[in-house]
């Protein structure tokens, strides 16, 4: 097992899994400045490592998965236009790399799960939430304008109708209610959380990382542009899934009847 800390963001790595945990439990996991700085970094070497295979976000307790932005900075850190540029920039370059991370990410969601926090999860590739998870995006309440990366992902996630619901009221809703427009992928007892997440992304971690980084990139590119726009690089990619070392250990294996050892290359 590695592990690395950075203030109040905390990363190890355990059997080809990534961890990441949103440390502030006192504020109910809020994300500071420096959390934000440090989430590219810690992104960044879990994709180097090629003994990670996936990635998880979390949050420090019991009671939040990441309850938004530290309000408690706002008015020194948020208050002129320099600084909001500043804030927004480095939140931005956090959130894309969680977004554009090749690997697959999961967002492991208890308690508060709000504004910012709302953002990070939707970064991810799948969402988790447990049942007692409740979910808002409170911006209207504070004029905050939100990115348009920020918007796209909601409106990607749960249809034009609903974010506009979400977002002009700032109503907090249930899980139940979030998978049910699609906000999160699956809700399970609060209790089931943890070993369901680690199951999930034990399954995961034994899939062939380049078909998944593949399908990962495709499907991005394709949610940004027209098929014809990104169709050479999308069949360069699924060509080097064919043409890797992971392609023919999964025939063997297949034809072996034995779970296959993927090696990323």
């Amino acid at each position: 097992m590695t592990s690395t800390s950075t203030g109040r963001m905390k990363a190890w790595a355990e059997d080809r899994i990534g961890w990441v945990t949103f440390d502030n439990p006192a504020r109910r996991n809020a994300v500071n400045i420096d959390m934000w700085n440090s989430i590219p970094d810690i992104v960044a070497k879990f994709v180097a490592d090629d003994n990670v295979r996936v990635i998880v976000l979390r949050g420090e307790g019991d009671k939040a998965f990441v309850s938004g932005a530290d309000i408690s900075q706002f008015e020194t850190q948020r208050s002129s236009a320099e600084a909001v540029a500043y804030y927004e920039e480095i939140a931005d370059r956090a959130s894309r790399a969680i977004h554009e991370c090749d690997k697959p990410t999961i967002a492991m969601i208890h308690g508060y799960c709000i504004g910012g926090g709302v953002g990070v999860a939707l970064s991810c590739d799948l969402r988790i939430a447990a049942s007692d998870a409740s979910f808002s995006i409170p911006a209207g309440r504070m004029g905050l304008g939100y990115r348009i990366s920020s918007v796209k992902k909601l409106v990607d996630a749960v249809g034009l109708a609903k974010a506009k619901e979400i977002f002009f009221t700032g109503d907090r809703f249930d899980a139940e209610y979030a998978a049910k427009i699609g906000m999160v992928n699956r809700v399970v007892p609060k209790q089931e959380l943890d070993p369901h997440v680690a199951a999930l992304a034990s399954r995961i971690a034994a899939q062939a990382p380049l078909t998944l980084t593949a399908f990962k990139k495709t499907a991005t590119m394709l949610l940004r542009s027209s098929p014809e726009m990104v169709t050479a690089e999308c069949d360069a990619l699924i060509r080097g899934c064919f043409e890797s070392a992971d392609y023919a250990e999964g025939r063997r294996a297949f034809a072996e009847k034995r779970a296959p050892v993927f090696s990323g290359r």
